[in-house]
């Protein structure tokens, strides 16, 4: 039985106005989820890069090697490659080991392909030259099956085109901030169709299934389809409660 710790990127990602707390409350629930990482040796841990240092320092203090993974241009993914850039070079020089990107999927919907092949490009390099693992956060539930196809193949025929074999590891292709949003006002996160279309086409890239993964036998489920990564912020449940 595979040991679903070693495949959870624990997660909290709301800002103090996101969560109805002012800005100490809000350090002090980041705080518990960095202690609970230690605790239970999760793979990685994700927090906003306002929190990067102050994680970095727990995790060194408790000589943990829990990974340390923070988000760039969250959640939209609308910014330029040069702000994405900046943003993650700092993240870097604070101690992140992982970078989760959302990719502009909105400039990709429109047909920009050379502003999104550029991003991807740049923004792996930095990650790769760094020794660091890079993420791209596609969203699929602002894609048709379709986009999800060809936006994932994007991202990996440029991995494959620039960088070395022994550096694809590094690479995921993610499907979901876990804050999109459709017209109907829904949520949209991970779906077994959007992971299975991701998985087919990111190969030998990995995958991480994230937004909307509430249960241990949800996450079991998209860890057998073949994901090397589950983003949750429902954690603990998937480790107090075994048989859930």
């Amino acid at each position: 039985m595979k040991d679903i710790r070693n495949y959870i990127d624990a997660t909290y990602l709301k800002t103090a106005h996101q969560a109805g707390l002012d800005a100490l409350k809000n350090e002090a629930v980041v705080f518990d989820v960095i202690q609970d990482a230690i605790e239970n040796n999760y793979k990685c841990l994700m927090i906003r890069p306002e929190y990067v240092s102050f994680a970095k320092e727990i995790l060194n203090q408790h000589k943990s090697k829990v990974l340390l993974g923070t988000v760039i241009d969250f959640p939209l993914g609308k910014a330029s490659v040069e702000d994405k850039i900046s943003e993650a070079s700092m993240a870097i020089n604070n101690g992140a080991d992982e970078l989760d990107f959302v990719i502009n999927y909105n400039a990709f919907k429109v047909g920009n392909l050379d502003l999104v092949s550029n991003e991807i490009l740049q923004c792996t390099k930095l990650c790769i030259d760094n020794n660091k693992t890079i993420k791209w956060i596609i969203e699929v539930g602002a894609l048709s099956n379709n986009e999800i196809v060809r936006l994932t193949s994007l991202v990996k025929q440029i991995v494959v085109r620039n960088f070395k074999e022994i550096h694809y590891q590094q690479v995921f292709v993610k499907s979901s901030t876990g804050y999109y949003i459709d017209n109907e006002g829904k949520s949209i996160g991970a779906s077994p169709k959007a992971i299975t279309l991701m998985l087919e086409n990111a190969t030998p890239l990995l995958v991480k299934a994230s937004g909307g993964i509430k249960t241990r036998d949800e996450a079991l489920f998209y860890i057998q389809l073949g994901v090397q990564r589950i983003g949750t912020s429902n954690q603990k449940q998937f480790i107090s409660n075994k048989h859930s």
